[in-house]
């Protein structure tokens, strides 16, 4: 049994599945529940506590995880009333494992280091399923002596830990492999309405690109949603790929870097979000791409 107290604040999609397995490994557990009591309902059935507010959480831990949806939750959650400042004491650790924006990241960490604590980035790659499995992939931004601190209690739920970088490089990262994937998102709905235009439908984009060069596991999630129409495939919101396009182009635009694709990428998500789409998962951007061309790929 660890010897470190854990407290998780954002026992959501992601999150749920990650404190499962630290509790599950044997360490001490505070939660708090937000609008969801379900996940929280669960984790006090294997063991975990329950706190009112992120402020109990912070006095029950030594180390806290955070997994909310972007930086003005992940503020409200270290600054807000009743959050984790409240109940900070020196020697403290906190692990944001959201998408947030490097910038914030940074403020939290040298505000929060003059009271004694620390506060490194770890954010995650692949899905609910792999949160639930224990084998996340995370990209964690600290020193070495800050990631040998929380190093086993993020195995519980990673299968790989990139060490890229000092605090806000994790972060960093996380929004430029999501640049990538939405990309990939952006890439193959517009592939797939051209394709479906002239004559060919999505199982023959899909045997073609699947087991070739272009195959990946980003490839193998999104089209088993759209060959087996498997909504569960891929559990990411379009309304969270734009903000994580958002916080992509703001980041670009601070470093004066030009980013041509990332709007463009950006553009396609804001479109099917204004539509009243926000709430569809990903792969699904697919149907609004060809929906928006007059094409259906069912048909």
């Amino acid at each position: 049994m660890g010897s470190e107290r854990i407290g998780f604040v954002g026992v959501g999609l992601m999150g749920h599945g990650m404190a499962k397995n630290i509790v599950e490994k044997g360490y001490a557990l505070t939660v708090t529940a937000n609008r969801n009591r379900k996940p929280v309902e669960d984790l006090v059935g294997r063991g975990a506590q329950e706190a009112a507010s992120p402020r109990a959480v912070a006095e029950a831990s030594d180390i806290v995880f955070i997994c909310v949806t972007g930086s003005p939750e992940v503020a409200a959650v270290v600054e807000g009333p009743d959050g984790l400042k409240g109940g900070l004491r020196a020697g403290m650790v906190i692990v944001d494992c959201s998408t947030s924006e490097p910038t914030l990241t940074r403020r939290l960490a040298a505000d929060l280091a003059t009271l004694g604590v620390t506060f490194i980035d770890a954010p995650l790659s692949r899905t609910p399923k792999e949160a639930w499995e224990g084998t996340l992939d995370v990209m964690v931004g600290a020193s070495d002596a800050d990631l040998a601190r929380v190093r086993p209690i993020i195995d519980c739920f990673a299968g790989r830990i990139i060490h890229v970088g000092p605090t806000g490089a994790g972060h960093t990262m996380k929004i430029v492999n999501n640049f990538v994937a939405m990309g990939y998102a952006a890439l193959y709905s517009e592939a797939l309405a051209v394709a479906k235009a002239n004559g060919v439908a999505p199982k023959g984009v899909h045997a073609v690109l699947g087991g070739g060069r272009m195959d990946c596991g980003f490839f193998q999630t999104y089209f088993k949603y759209v060959i087996e129409r498997d909504e569960n495939a891929h559990k990411f919101t379009l309304s969270n790929a734009h903000k994580d396009m958002r916080y992509c182009a703001a980041m670009a635009e601070a470093s004066g870097i030009a980013n041509p694709l990332g709007s463009a990428v950006k553009n396609c998500f804001a479109m099917a979000e204004a539509q009243g789409n926000g709430g569809k998962y990903v792969p699904m951007l697919s149907d609004e791409v060809a929906r928006w061309n007059g094409l259906n790929l069912l048909d």
